[in-house]
C-alpha cells in the first residue's frame, strides 16, 4: 500500500476549464506562423486542440514545424511563444471557469492538510498563474508549488517529457512513489506516469459521454491507475490508489 503524501495537478481541463478558450485564442496565431511559412493549411480552435492536446505552445510549433517541413530559428519561435501567452492570458483573464466541483474539493483538501499541494502544468507560468488566480484556486497552491515546463526548467520543454514532474518532487523534497497526479491527457498522463507517479486519469472535462469514455481508455492504457469522471469521486479514486 503506497503512503501518499502529495498530489500534483494539471491545471488546463484539469483544474481550470481552459483549453478550449487557449486554443482558441493561439489558432489565429498558429495560422500566420503557417501562412509566413507558405502552408496553405488552417487550424480552428478544436482543430489545433485535437492534434496538440496538452502541449504548450513551443510544443504546438515544434509539431507544426515537423508536421509541415518547415523551420524556425529559436529566437523566431520564442517571440512567437511569448505572443501566444499575452493573446492567452487576456482571454483566460476574462473567460476562464473552475472545472465543475474542483474548487469544492481542493477546499476540503487544504483544509484537511492531510496532503501537500501542487500545480504541474506545461503551460507558461504566468498562464498558470493567470488561470488559478481568477477562477480562486491561487489560494490553495504555496507559489513556489506551482510548476511550468515551459518556465520553471533550465531548458524549457513538454510532457509527455517527464522532467518537470520530477522537477517538482525534487523541489518539494518528495519522492514521486508518494505522488498522486491528476491528468486529462495523454501527454500529461505520460510524463506523470514516466516519472514513476501514481496517475488519476480525470475526464470531466470532456461534455460528450462516448468521448470521455474513448479519453479515459486511452489514459488507463498509457499507464493511469483509475479514472475520475467528476471531482466528486477524488476521495474514492485517492482511496482506490492508497489501498493498492
Amino acid at each position: 500500500m503506497p503512503e501518499i503524501t502529495n498530489i500534483l495537478f494539471d491545471c488546463d481541463n484539469t483544474l481550470v476549464l481552459s483549453e478550449e478558450l487557449a486554443f482558441e485564442a493561439c489558432a489565429d496565431l498558429a495560422n500566420e506562423i503557417l501562412e509566413s511559412k507558405g502552408v496553405d493549411e488552417r487550424y480552428t480552435g478544436p482543430e489545433l486542440m485535437a492534434d496538440f492536446v496538452g502541449q504548450n505552445f513551443r510544443g504546438v510549433v515544434k509539431g507544426m514545424e515537423k508536421k509541415y517541413n518547415f523551420t524556425l530559428t529559436d529566437e523566431k519561435r520564442e517571440e512567437y511563444v511569448k505572443m501566444e501567452e499575452d493573446r492567452v492570458i487576456a482571454t483566460l483573464k476574462a473567460k476562464a471557469q473552475p472545472c465543475i466541483g474542483c474548487n469544492e474539493e481542493l477546499d476540503k483538501l487544504y483544509k484537511s492538510k492531510k496532503y501537500g499541494l501542487a500545480v504541474v502544468s506545461s503551460s507558461a507560468l504566468r498562464r498558470v498563474v493567470a488561470s488559478i488566480e481568477k477562477v480562486d484556486q491561487a489560494k490553495y497552491f504555496p507559489k513556489d508549488h506551482i510548476f511550468s515546463a515551459a518556465t520553471s526548467l533550465p531548458t524549457p520543454t513538454t510532457k509527455p517529457d517527464p522532467a518537470i514532474y520530477l522537477h517538482a518532487c525534487k523541489v518539494i523534497g518528495v519522492e514521486p512513489k508518494k505522488c498522486v497526479a491528476v491528468e486529462d491527457s495523454k501527454s500529461g498522463t505520460l510524463s506523470a506516469v514516466r516519472a514513476g507517479i501514481w496517475t488519476i486519469a480525470y475526464v470531466g472535462s470532456y461534455h460528450d459521454q462516448e468521448k470521455a469514455k474513448e479519453v479515459a481508455d486511452m489514459l488507463v492504457s498509457n499507464g493511469a491507475v483509475v479514472v475520475m469522471n467528476h471531482w466528486s469521486e477524488f476521495d474514492e479514486c485517492m482511496a482506490k490508489i492508497e489501498a493498492m
